[in-house]
């Protein structure tokens, strides 16, 4: 297949899903579980994407992907909380010290470039460090820094172990578009277009994000980084700088790390270092795992599914039943987790290499897979005619 005629097939799946979102926007009311699932999926593929960058396609293994989301989100919070709004969050610290504010879209690229600064400050010695060792090193700095940010003497900043709140969230940016007389007759004659837009905002900023990601996977950097995790010998005997693709690979991850961060917090309305613990980073490594180790598709559909099953669909199984599983009295709060856990467990049984494994979505593959489903089925009648011949 062409290339451009793929390119054109990926737009058109790309204008079709977005179709599918205006559509249940218009039909489901914005109360629907759905949209928080949609948004929360979007941004923790984001983070998984660029857990997977670092794990999967550079042989990196980090667990300190929950630290460099609480920066993103504590960056994100610190410079986009109102002026106003300052002396009551900030209510036990004068105020705090930061007194201006930028535009939400700065804000999560200082939340991607701060995070990148640290994973290039912790990168210098950490990096030195292979496998298990890595993986302590990165999850000790993300213990370490949940506990700084909460530290009293940067309260002044971080608001100490206090919650940060009041800045910008999806719907508070649509609900400030009402401020403008043309957005609000659009959303006074369509009221389900807010939900829409409240929607789209995370899906976009996360698609634009890993989109930049698969670039890079595909660009010569990217080959290094495979080259360096399939053998760092080798790679070092082509001449690939191990130290400096490293580095690269390791403040990339932490990049968008830290704008998936930002993007959880405008999610979640408040940002809370106490809530950024290593839990968070096992739950991405999870999806990761589920999806396909260097597999950007297989991240993607691994972290809706993942959002949606544990929030959404077995959620009635903490009300006593859901799909005629019937949750036994003593156990019933929290039994969806057991559940999930079955599920997993089933799903890593079978499926070893995750869903996608190493490969990608490719269109192409799907159609030349129902070109030859007649073929298949031709011969599985033909084999079963010479069996029944035989006997």
């Amino acid at each position: 297949m062409k290339k451009k005629t793929k390119n054109t097939i990926n737009v058109a799946l790309i204008v079709f899903l977005v179709g599918i979102i205006l559509l249940l926007s218009y039909v489901l009311p914005s109360s629907s579980m759905l949209f928080p699932i949609l948004k929360k999926g979007a941004i923790y593929a984001l983070i998984a994407v660029s857990m997977n960058l670092l794990n999967g396609f550079t042989g990196l293994f980090s667990l300190g992907q929950a630290g460099f989301m609480l920066i993103g989100a504590y960056t994100y919070a610190i410079f986009t909380i109102p002026t106003e709004m300052r002396s009551a969050v900030y209510q036990y610290f004068s105020g705090g010290v930061v007194q201006f504010t930028v535009p939400v879209i700065v804000a999560l690229v200082f939340a991607g470039i701060i995070a990148a600064v640290f994973a290039f400050l912790i990168g210098l010695p950490v990096l030195r460090l292979k496998s298990d060792y890595l993986a302590i090193a990165t999850l000790g700095f993300a213990e370490i820094i949940r506990a700084i940010l909460q530290w009293k003497m940067l309260g002044p900043v971080t608001n100490g172990s206090n919650m940060l709140k009041s800045f910008p969230t999806f719907d508070s940016i649509i609900f400030g578009l009402k401020k403008i007389p043309f957005f609000d007759s659009i959303f006074t004659s369509a009221p389900w277009v807010p939900t829409f837009l409240s929607t789209m905002i995370p899906i976009l900023i996360s698609g634009v994000c890993i989109a930049i990601i698969v670039l890079l996977i595909n660009s010569s950097y990217g080959r290094a980084f495979k080259a360096i995790r399939d053998d760092e010998v080798a790679a070092e005997a082509m001449g690939i700088n191990l130290a400096r693709h490293k580095m690269m690979a390791f403040c990339t991850s932490a990049f968008f790390a830290g704008v998936g961060g930002a993007l959880l917090a405008m999610f979640q309305s408040i940002a809370k270092a106490a809530d950024f613990k290593a839990g968070m980073t096992y739950e991405i490594l999870l999806i990761v795992v589920l999806g396909g180790i260097g597999s950007v598709t297989g991240s993607c559909i691994g972290s809706f599914l993942f959002i949606a099953a544990s929030e959404w669909w077995l959620r009635g199984l903490d009300m006593g039943k859901f799909l005629g599983i019937t949750s036994p009295g003593i156990f019933r709060i929290g039994f969806r987790l057991v559940v999930f856990s079955v599920i997993i467990m089933c799903v890593v049984l079978f499926w070893r290499k995750g869903i996608m494994g190493e490969r990608e979505f490719d269109v192409e593959r799907i159609i030349n897979s129902f070109k030859r489903f007649p073929v298949w089925l031709k011969n599985l009648w033909k084999k079963k005619g010479e069996v029944s011949g035989n006997d």
